[in-house]
């Protein structure tokens, strides 16, 4: 996440970075420096503000999993974590999917794939 994507998020939860602050657990002074790209955002971070954005922008969107949306085999789906703990709207949060036949080493890695899912783009659009 850049620091671009990180101030468009904290926009539409209409949260100022004080606010911001104080959801995610951290200094003001690390929003700030997140905002001005002085600091990397770390992975926790980054997953809790779209957690909170999916939570805020759509609280009523009907879950759709995404072993349905990308017509996932039988086989594929009961051997990842997001079946398991059906999660199928959560994909993107929980690590070890197994989207696009790989299990990512990182987060940074995972959220290249997840940005271009058609999962992810539900929430973040």
């Amino acid at each position: 996440m850049d620091s671009k994507e990180f101030v468009d998020i904290r926009k539409k939860l209409a949260k100022t970075q004080k606010e911001l602050a104080s959801l995610l657990g951290i200094s003001l002074k690390a929003v700030c420096s997140y905002e001005q790209g002085w600091r990397t955002i770390p992975s926790h971070v980054e997953r809790q503000l779209i957690f909170l954005l999916a939570k805020k922008i759509h609280p009523h969107q009907e879950k759709i999993n995404c072993w349905d949306i990308r017509n996932c085999p039988e086989e594929k789906k009961t051997q990842c974590p997001a079946w398991e703990f059906n999660s199928g709207d959560l994909c993107w949060f929980i690590g070890g999917t197994i989207c696009d036949n790989v299990i990512h080493a990182t987060w940074e890695k995972k959220m290249e794939m997840c940005k271009k899912c058609v999962v992810m783009k539900r929430i973040t659009l």
